[in-house]
């Protein structure tokens, strides 16, 4: 798919025709050559034929209607109502419409929060695997960032309370959590920050009371995401447990109880937020609100916090997604704008030092869609049994939400730069692009916290990375159609990243792991872009991915000569054969490759 704007579309005697154009219009599948292919790459054919049409649909839908919707109710935040017009204590969300509409195509029209947890959904037989779920989610993100948060919380919501909730809360929750009737569902959240502590859970003071067998909690939640939510999961601790972790209990609060009166909580305020906007976060107040207890709670049993970390592998994914989502439209949006806009005698796309700078912002996001499209491969093999690719999904999950969170921002701000002042500018997307990347850093823990996980626990405790190491080499050693000695470059590189890995978590050096991390990230994703392409390449398909792996290594661990004055011939090349229009073939990869 080009950006280009043809010359006969451009009227240099009509002034507007010298303000770039954004992406609206577009099917962001049929745009997406790189998704396109990578599904030839993950899904088998009966999955990808039958997923395709739908993609194509929601595709169709995030270019138009959706764009238009999620740009509305940016404009339009919500607004809290704490009474209702007979003066009682319900407060309620009032929502604009588009935010509606886009709830109905999520949730009634496609299923998202429902298709990884029971059968049917999208006429699929059994229940969609994750590969093809969370290319739906990278769609729809692409236009709407806010909505994929409860989105995620109801999946995630409903799979915590099918493994650990009693038949009898099973019965009352689940089956409404899981369909797609919209007079009937039931969304999903949760409820974890509290004043003492964000990603420091143990501090957790919101108080859990046995009142003649039934769950009630006082105390407050400081920052809630969905804060409308219709099912609620939350960490409290009961009364008379220990203090820290382990005296933490898991509990469902239900908005409305079974009596059809509003449940004891209430929302205090909602939260004035950077980004997000769409979507209601807010602070809630406990008295005396009944909760379903999930497995068993008291003084003495709880296991909360365990069970809740049951969601982490997924929430970790899903956010790796919506950054590799944002991502992409970002570089879209800097193609079309350099595809079209003419300044300084020519077009952007043919200035050099705006091509690099397009390449700044092509790599991360070519390497967020392959991350998460082969962690998403270990996920469903770890849920399937497979104790390998559990343990490599155990440290795939912090290292894609780490670095895609960070490569979003960068991303996202070199977007609105090659727009110029116009990105600046509420009118177009780039502003919300920006606002919504930050957030990534915060959800599910900040980049200090993902690298420490990262090393002090998928390493030091689980020594995932030799099961990470010995699987990407894997890759590489069955590739047949990889020049021989940049495999071996690979392989040596796998090595170097997995062995200081392994020495920073050994020494306990803290201040390394996000040192260490970066290189885990980089050399994996280098070594998933040179096996797809070389695998596509060899089916004639795009090999272009070849090229973006070598570009990795130069430029992102170290390879590159930060003095020298030519960008050598390999760059050169390679940035000539991504932007310019049309799949690269193996022969020709091979070819630049060696330079």
């Amino acid at each position: 798919m080009t950006f280009y704007q043809t010359s006969d579309e451009f009227n240099p005697e009509t002034l507007s025709d010298w303000v770039a154009p954004d992406c609206h219009g577009l099917n962001f599948f049929e745009a997406d050559p790189s998704l396109q292919d990578l599904l030839f790459h993950y899904m088998d054919a009966p999955l990808r034929d039958h997923m395709t049409p739908h993609y194509e649909r929601l595709g169709e839908l995030a270019g138009n209607d959706l764009d238009d919707w999620s740009r509305q109710a940016d404009r339009h935040s919500p607004t809290l109502h704490q009474r209702d017009p007979r003066g009682r204590d319900e407060d309620w969300v009032e929502f604009h419409g588009s935010y509606r509409k886009m709830e109905q195509v999520a949730f009634g029209d496609f299923g998202l929060h429902a298709m990884s947890n029971r059968d049917g959904v999208l006429g699929w037989e059994g229940k969609v695997p994750p590969i093809a779920k969370y290319v739906f989610q990278y769609l729809f993100g692409q236009s709407e960032f806010g909505q994929l948060c409860p989105i995620s919380a109801t999946e995630s919501s409903a799979m915590l309370i099918s493994r650990y909730a009693s038949e009898e809360t099973k019965e009352l929750l689940l089956g409404r959590m899981m369909t797609q009737d919209m007079s009937e569902i039931l969304k999903g959240g949760q409820f974890m920050t509290e004043k003492t502590g964000g990603s420091d859970v143990s501090n957790i003071a919101l108080q859990a009371k046995n009142d003649d067998g039934v769950w009630k909690l006082y105390g407050e939640k400081w920052f809630c995401s969905c804060v409308d939510a219709d099912v609620v999961l939350l960490l409290a601790r009961p009364e008379g447990a220990p203090d820290g972790n382990p005296g933490l209990g898991l509990f469902a609060l239900p908005r409305t109880l079974e009596s059809g009166k509003r449940n004891n909580y209430r929302i205090v305020r909602l939260k004035n937020k950077m980004g997000s906007n769409s979507m209601a976060s807010g602070e809630i107040i406990f008295d005396g609100a009944t909760v379903y207890p999930l497995g068993e709670v008291g003084a003495c049993a709880n296991r909360g916090l365990k069970m809740m970390m049951d969601q982490v592998n997924m929430s970790r994914l899903s956010h790796g997604v919506r950054a590799a989502a944002m991502m992409r439209r970002c570089l879209n949006e800097a193609l079309a704008v350099s595809g079209s806009r003419r300044a300084f005698g020519g077009k952007l796309i043919h200035k050099p030092l705006l091509r690099r700078q397009l390449m700044k912002l092509m790599v991360p996001t070519e390497q967020a869609l392959s991350m998460y499209m082969y962690t998403a491969k270990m996920y469903e093999k770890g849920n399937d049994g497979d104790e390998h690719a559990a343990k490599v999904t155990r440290i795939l999950t912090p290292l894609l939400k780490y670095r895609t969170a960070r490569d979003n921002v960068r991303v996202a701000t070199g977007a609105m730069e090659v727009r110029g002042g116009n990105g600046y500018i509420e009118d177009w997307v780039n502003p919300r692009l920006v606002r919504d990347s930050h957030l990534g850093v915060l959800w599910e823990g900040t980049s200090n916290i993902n690298a420490l996980d990262v090393v002090t626990r998928a390493v030091a405790k689980s020594r995932a990375h030799e099961d990470l190491g010995e699987a990407i080499t894997g890759l590489i050693e069955n590739e047949s159609n990889l020049p021989g000695q940049y495999a071996g470059q690979l392989k040596g590189l796998v090595d170097q990243s997995v062995a200081f890995v392994d020495n920073v978590a050994k020494d306990g050096r803290e201040t390394l792991a996000r040192k260490a991390s970066n290189a885990l990230y980089h050399t994996v994703t280098a070594s998933l872009m040179a096996t797809e392409g070389a695998k596509l390449g060899a089916s004639g398909r795009d090999a272009s991915r070849l090229l973006l792996s070598r570009m990795v290594i130069d430029r992102k661990l170290g390879q590159e000569n930060p003095f020298s004055m030519e960008p050598g011939k390999f760059d050169e090349d390679a940035t000539s054969a991504l932007l310019d229009g049309g799949p690269v073939s193996l022969e020709q990869a091979t070819e630049i490759l060696s330079k």
